[in-house]
């Protein structure tokens, strides 16, 4: 079974991936609503509780693990790889393929100030885009705007004007979306800025990434997903995110683990 863990419904876009790229696994996704967002909060307090979540998927027969949130990875998966024995796949800005892109020398970063102020994000930059512009901007409006299922309209058009501001007037023609949640803002950000940015989304490398781990496809693959918030309205925003993904989402307790 392939777990996929994250702070609330942001990993959606690389369960969407995963399950579009391994149709045939079964697929046990977490999203810990009931302490999202993880991107304000402190290394410890996200380290403990992706540790709590780990446990619950091994529990579940997870024979490998996705953390589909930037700010749990930049926290937790070293210490995670050295505690439980299975493969971890974490997320990280996708600084190299931005400096790939990018034509006027200058990347804008959207993603969470756990990832932002993370050493592993600092090595990304100084071995891709030391030579570049990096503007990077933390989001925090844009996972509550997601979170709540609002993903058009005035909110969100000030949010991306606040955000991207910046970047836009220093020329910057690539923007990385660090943080899952944002990919579903993608259709509001390339309505709004101009037609020659380019968005890099790092969920369709992840799946390819689980799909090397060498996993036994299920003869009845199943799709489990889970939430540690109210399950009625993940299954509300999640129906709004990824409608072709059918499941009904449950309850995770952690109180008495």
């Amino acid at each position: 079974m392939i777990g996929i863990l994250d702070s609330g419904v942001g990993g959606l876009s690389v369960l969407r991936e995963v399950k579009s790229l391994l149709p045939d696994h079964d697929i046990t996704y977490i999203g810990d609503n009931s302490w999202c967002p993880y991107g304000s909060k402190s290394y410890e307090e996200i380290c403990a509780r992706t540790f709590a979540l780990t446990e619950k998927l091994i529990a579940l027969g997870a024979e490998v693990i996705v953390i589909a949130c930037n700010s749990a990875t930049i926290a937790a998966i070293e210490a995670l790889r050295a505690h439980f024995p299975i493969s971890f796949i974490g997320m990280e800005p996708g600084v190299k393929p931005a400096a790939k892109h990018t034509k006027t020398g200058t990347i804008g970063v959207l993603a969470t100030q756990a990832s932002l102020r993370g050493d592993k994000f600092h090595h990304l930059i100084a071995e891709h885009a030391k030579d570049l512009r990096v503007i990077t901007q933390p989001c925090p409006s844009f996972v509550e705007l997601i979170e709540q299922g609002t993903l058009a309209g005035p909110q969100v058009e000030s949010a991306i004007t606040e955000y991207t501001s910046t970047m836009i007037n220093a020329e910057a023609d690539v923007i990385i979306l660090g943080c899952s949640h944002y990919p579903f803002l993608r259709p509001a950000l390339a309505q709004q800025l101009p037609e020659n940015i380019h968005f890099i989304d790092t969920g369709a490398a992840i799946a390819r990434r689980v799909s090397e781990q060498n996993l036994r496809p299920s003869a009845t693959p199943n799709l489990q997903v889970l939430t540690t918030g109210d399950p009625a309205h993940f299954q509300n925003i999640a129906s709004q995110l990824v409608p072709e993904l059918i499941f009904t989402c449950q309850l995770l307790d952690l109180s008495n683990d």
